[in-house]
């Protein structure tokens, strides 16, 4: 509030006072600073509908548990802004005292005309940044004490750092050092130069982060509560207890096996490198790392990793504490120990809630040591092509220091498979998946099923897997099985990306799913079979299917076990992953909000 954000309102004041517009958002980070931004305000009625906004934001976060103070992050708190309050009078001070507001509108209307906008959004950056670019901003100011490289991908970003030993640590990632005003440059002058430097992005320079290349964007998530009616009961839910479900005796008898991975924790069906970003800011160099990485081949990695992986997302900042904060931990954490990742590198942004140390912490309470990982920050480490070189080097020096990869033949004993079915569920197709299950579980492996898979609507595999034993959930989302068998997992939505992002990190190394109606996304690092046999789906979508199950159903066990064989021993890729069409999104649980 010293630095950045008023040369921020200087520049935005001589927008607005040569016809443009200028767009203020984040409406949690005005919380507490309401006499600043009304103090000049075109009318009653705007003013009303700021209140209104700002009321209306408190009332939707309270019925999810939460207040305004789970907005400031980990860098803010390190850098004194410890609370809403203080926080609120800096980032108000992008409106410059002299400029009036004179509208309030939606996350993402239109701009009509001429004049200061305030729109509603979280303070979530990208959330916001998103909403003002489809109320049509075409600049984007970003101010950053930490050095934030978020850019837009088609709207240029000039982003503007607060101070100068930051600015020189990140001089190639950063427009505009505004620390200059407290080196002594008049604000006048530094305003000037903003403003020309607008002109010139405006007419078609590009900005550090247009030449860079990379850019992030996350769109308002939604509120998952309407009222305060839940509130207490989802707070007070019974955690899962981790056991799992007897299953019936008897294992029908299969013909199968794999070509496993020789391991200290037994056979594995892969062993990848993982670049796992902390945050949403630091996904896209993540994954701009793990292509280099694999486009250096077999010369870099040698056979020590059958490939690299970076899992991309948008949380880790910007989110409320509570819930959706342990959802993301938990997962996160279940990644890095997920049994087919042999090297794994945690790459922040710098500023974020789950920064570096967080991370630390949380390994110590999960009992793994830290030195088992890589750590990196885009921030800290001086920008993104020095942190992208620091990963690479990490990873060639500790796989120069790697065993070469062995191999072991293993049976359904050795699966760690997670198990779905979206879309109507054949009995017959169901009867195939009970006989999967129970060959993999019966063999002393794991099959993880969520709460959401239409197998656990069906009375043909719930008969033949459980017998009498009621479903209930025994893993958490995201939370890492211990001891193997039959587990079904807590899904707080629907969304099938959210459950598979929250199965890969319970452990399991493959998926299967049955689809009915169209194929599902891939996950990004764990392979998922899918089957079918649905004639309209098999129709439309065959050359998306990896199992097709369109003859006599006596033989739809070996046919789905067989595809399952081929992609555990590394020897087929589900067809889905390899045309690129994947994902990956942590799920907030039901409690959890932008802010």
């Amino acid at each position: 509030g010293v630095s950045a954000n008023p040369l921020v309102g200087w520049v935005s004041k001589e927008v607005v006072r040569n016809g443009g517009a200028a767009n203020l958002a984040e409406t949690d980070e005005l919380i507490g600073a309401e006499r600043y931004v009304l103090k000049n305000v075109k009318s009653a009625e705007t003013a009303r509908r700021f209140l209104g906004a700002v009321e209306r934001f408190k009332e939707r976060v309270g019925w999810h548990g939460h207040t305004a103070e789970d907005n400031p992050s980990g860098g803010n708190n390190f850098r004194g802004l410890y609370n809403i309050s203080i926080k609120s009078i800096g980032a108000a001070r992008k409106k410059d005292p002299e400029v009036r507001v004179d509208h309030v509108i939606e996350y993402a209307e239109p701009m009509r005309g001429g004049g200061f906008y305030f729109m509603d959004s979280p303070g979530n950056d990208l959330e916001s940044v998103a909403g003002q670019v489809a109320s049509g901003a075409n600049m984007i100011f970003f101010t950053t004490g930490n050095g934030s490289i978020t850019n837009f991908p088609f709207v240029p970003t000039i982003k503007v750092v607060t101070t100068t030993g930051r600015y020189d640590l990140l001089s190639k990632d950063m427009d505009v050092n505004a620390g200059a005003y407290l080196d002594g440059v008049p604000m006048d002058e530094l305003g000037e130069e903003m403003f020309e430097r607008t002109i010139t992005a405006a007419s078609g320079e590009k900005t550090v982060g247009e030449r860079a290349g990379h850019a992030q964007v996350s769109i308002w998530r939604d509120w998952k509560q309407t009222g305060p009616d839940n509130l207490e009961k989802l707070e007070n839910a019974a955690e899962p207890d981790g056991e799992p479900l007897p299953v019936k005796t008897g294992v029908p008898e299969v013909n199968f096996s794999f070509e496993a991975i020789k391991t200290r924790r037994g056979p594995v069906t892969d062993q990848v490198g993982l670049v796992m970003p902390t945050s949403l800011c630091s996904g896209q160099i993540a994954r701009r790392i793990a292509n280099r990485l694999n486009e250096q081949g077999g010369g870099f990695a040698g056979d020590k990793v059958t490939r690299f992986v970076a899992l991309p997302h948008t949380e880790g900042c910007g989110v409320s504490a509570g819930s959706a904060e342990a959802i993301y931990s938990r997962t996160v954490l279940g990644y890095l120990a997920n049994p087919t990742v042999r090297l794994a590198l945690l790459l922040e942004h710098g500023c974020e809630k789950t920064h570096n140390d967080y991370f630390e912490n949380r390994l110590a309470e999960r009992g793994l040591d830290r030195d088992r990982f890589g750590w990196a920050s885009v921030q800290l480490d001086g920008g993104i092509e020095s942190v992208v070189q620091k990963v690479e080097t990490w990873f060639s020096e500790h796989l120069k220091a790697s065993d070469d990869l062995e191999y072991e033949g293993a049976g359904p004993g050795a699966l760690r498979l997670g198990l779905h079915a979206a879309g109507p569920l054949p009995d017959e197709a169901a009867r195939a998946l009970a006989e999967t299950t129970l060959a993999v579980v019966g063999s002393g492996g794991t099959v993880v099923v969520p709460e959401t898979a239409a197998v656990l609507g069906s009375k043909i595999y719930l008969d033949a897997v459980l017998g009498e034993h009621p479903v209930q959930n025994t893993l958490s989302y995201g939370q890492a099985f211990e001891k193997s068998g039959f587990h079904v997992m807590e899904s707080p939505t629907d969304h099938w990306v959210e459950t598979a992002t929250g199965l890969g990190a319970t452990g399991v190394e493959l998926m299967l799913a049955h689809v009915a109606g169209r194929p599902l996304q891939a996950h990004r690092m764990i392979p998922l079979v899918q089957a079918s046999s649905d004639p309209e789906t098999i129709r439309k979508h065959a050359d998306d299917l990896d199992t097709l199950l369109d003859e006599g159903p006596n033989g739809w066990t070996e046919k789905i076990l067989e595809t399952v064989a081929a992609v555990a021993s590394r020897e087929y890729t589900p067809r889905l992953f390899e045309a690129g069409n994947t994902d990956f999104q942590f799920t907030r649980g039901l409690l959890g909000v932008s802010m």
